[in-house]
């Protein structure tokens, strides 16, 4: 466990009474994801706040070896506990695919392949066209319909007190209301290299880090479960920060 202290000239805080747990970049490790789940149940036992969001930062599939399970977990997990949902650039991606199976290929790069075969479908290393499109629409068919309500309805952010979650990041110098959905969802150096006060303290992932990654006017959560087995745990109550 390691707590986070920001510069006294300003410290973001929540609002009384709410305790917030974020994870980002999942990326189809559901084992790790029930790991967290227990992880916050033992927080909870022990201490239950008025009022405890669960905060996901987007990018649940690809890569990893999961993600229907890993979706699953999350739609079952939002039943019994209010959870935020967040949109990644890897479910923006996915959603192009659904409606273009020409960019499938791309997808592939990006660990998509890994996210069909959860799905129960075996593509070829190289599909051409045909195969692309058959593989799309045999995924749409295998996809349940509370999947696809899931990532049709994700967020790009969510503002509670002085915190600003978000999958990338933000672009330095444009107001928060003022975002674009692609700097949102893929930003890196511009807003990664800034020391700019963004308006409000932001909690993001995209890039992965070995730790988590403190500044004065950021944390990076992501950790790069798919290829080490870590899925960082923030969880924020007043204005203490505490990732395991």
């Amino acid at each position: 466990m390691r707590e986070f202290k920001p510069d006294r000239r300003f410290r973001p805080k929540l609002p009384d009474g709410i305790c917030i747990f974020a994870i980002s970049d999942i990326h189809g490790c559901a084992r790790q994801l029930q790991d967290v789940f227990a992880a916050i149940d033992l927080h909870l036992s022990r201490a239950a706040p008025a009022r405890a969001l669960h905060v996901f930062l987007g990018d649940y599939i690809d890569r990893g070896p999961a993600s229907r399970q890993t979706i699953d977990l999350l739609i079952e997990r939002s039943r019994t506990h209010e959870s935020i949902f967040l949109k990644g650039n890897h479910e923006a991606f996915l959603l192009e695919v659904l409606q273009d199976a020409s960019r499938l290929e791309a997808w592939r790069e990006f660990g998509g392949f890994q996210t069909l075969m959860s799905y129960g479908l075996a593509p070829s290393m190289r599909p051409d066209r045909d195969e692309q499109y058959e593989l799309v629409q045999a995924l749409q068919r295998r996809m349940p319909e509370h999947h696809r309500r899931f990532f049709d309805n994700l967020k790009l952010s969510f503002l509670c007190g002085d915190f600003f979650f978000v999958h990338a990041g933000v672009r330095p110098g444009v107001p928060l209301p003022k975002q674009r959905e692609e700097d949102l969802l893929w930003i890196r150096d511009d807003f990664l290299l800034s020391k700019e006060d963004f308006g409000k303290f932001v909690v993001h992932g995209h890039t992965p880090v070995p730790k988590p990654d403190f500044r004065s006017n950021r944390i990076n959560i992501d950790t790069g479960a798919y290829a080490t087995g870590v899925l960082t745990l923030l969880t924020i109550q007043g204005e203490q920060m505490l990732t395991i």
